[in-house]
């Protein structure tokens, strides 16, 4: 919920720490009851109860999907410091998501915190100094490789923040880092395909879709599933 606050007011000149929340529809102060995370949504069936506004599931959404996360990150790292580290760079790596899905933007603020708290955590999620090395190797190639896709097609292909949001989310997930990328593209490529269905009939007007999401999405899979998808009948290619 605090994270959802957190996208809301960033940039906007109010406190992110004081101030009462207010109705997006009507300015009216809100009370307790309507903002306890998931209860007070369902409760009120989606709508204010202040001007019965309908009130958008987005926050809900990813309020239930960090609460997944947290609890498949206990059940993998268990009950430790690596798992407060974890959890805190998760709900960074929310915010940023979430304020590119509104804006079209990762804000450089967001970013850099987030790539601190991945590096700190690699550290110590890592079993060897050798793994941790290798995972900010293989975050570099493909943060260049971001960088390379950003210039060659003059940002169209890919945004120039996607760079180093991968490196961070490299070096977070350490060995999950290339499934990871694989199941971005491979999220991307469906969600794409499926906004692209969804455009009216004739209409040759370009669709930009973030990337970022996408780029959460299939490094987070990748961590807390550990499934390589190069893995076929038992040989690993």
């Amino acid at each position: 919920s605090f994270v959802g606050v957190v996208v809301a007011r960033y940039g906007t000149g109010q406190s992110i720490t004081t101030g009462r929340s207010r109705c997006d529809a009507c300015n009216t102060q809100l009370k307790w009851t309507a903002l306890v995370p998931l209860v007070s949504y369902f409760v009120s069936h989606g709508r204010a109860h202040c001007c019965e506004a309908r009130i958008s599931s987005s926050s809900t959404i990813a309020e239930i999907s960090l609460g997944i996360i947290f609890v498949l990150s206990y059940i993998i790292l268990g009950f430790s410091l690596v798992l407060f580290l974890f959890l805190i760079s998760v709900a960074v790596l929310l915010a940023l998501v979430e304020y590119d899905l509104m804006h079209q933007i990762i804000p450089p603020l967001f970013l850099i915190i987030f790539i601190a708290l991945a590096g700190v955590t690699g550290f110590f999620i890592s079993p060897t100094l050798a793994i941790y090395k290798e995972s900010i190797l293989v975050g570099v190639i493909i943060a260049v490789s971001f960088l390379l896709f950003n210039l060659l097609s003059r940002g169209r292909l890919m945004g120039l923040a996607d760079a180093p949001l991968a490196f961070g989310l490299s070096i977070l997930v350490g060995p999950a880092a290339i499934p990871g990328i694989v199941f971005s593209f491979w999220i991307g490529a469906l969600i794409g395909i499926g906004v692209l269905f969804q455009r009216p009939a004739g209409s040759r007007m370009g669709i930009e879709v973030p990337f970022a999401p996408f780029l959460a999405i299939g490094f987070l899979l990748a961590f807390l599933t550990q499934w390589n998808p190069f893995f076929i009948a038992g040989l690993t290619l």
